[in-house]
């Protein structure tokens, strides 16, 4: 009877039931002891800080500032003092945005001719 092959089959489940009900009442206990000590260390994340806000009045003061650096390095007049400078209501309209350089044909001209000599050399020199 001990060779019937369906009686070892049962056997050999039952126990390993029993086996895998041990191993999980096991990792029960092991998650809840994890737990009460993650509650206990209690690991915050670090909050972002709020961005700073800088008033329409702080950004011409500083503009005004950096103006007045670039003129005094350029060796042009002075800007207007930082502290006096005032600021519009927010409906003010944008600055004006200067046009766009364009090149003369004359400068264009020699742009390309030297391009093209620098290739006339490069292919010289590769046939050579």
């Amino acid at each position: 009877m001990n060779n019937d092959p369906l009686k070892q089959y049962v056997a050999l489940r039952q126990s390993l039931l029993a086996e895998k009900s041990k191993l999980e009442t096991r990792l029960a206990a092991i998650n809840q002891a994890l737990n009460s000590v993650a509650k206990a260390v209690s690991v915050t994340k670090p909050v972002a800080k709020a961005k700073k806000k800088i008033s329409a009045a702080g950004r011409a003061r500083i503009a005004a500032a950096q103006k007045a650096r670039w003129a005094k390095i350029k060796g042009q007049a002075k800007a207007a003092p930082a502290a006096k400078v005032k600021v519009a209501a927010k409906t003010a309209a944008k600055p004006v945005v200067k046009a766009k350089r364009k090149m003369s044909a004359a400068g264009r001209a020699r742009i390309i001719a030297a391009q093209k000599a620098r290739w006339a050399k490069i292919k010289a020199e590769k046939k050579a």
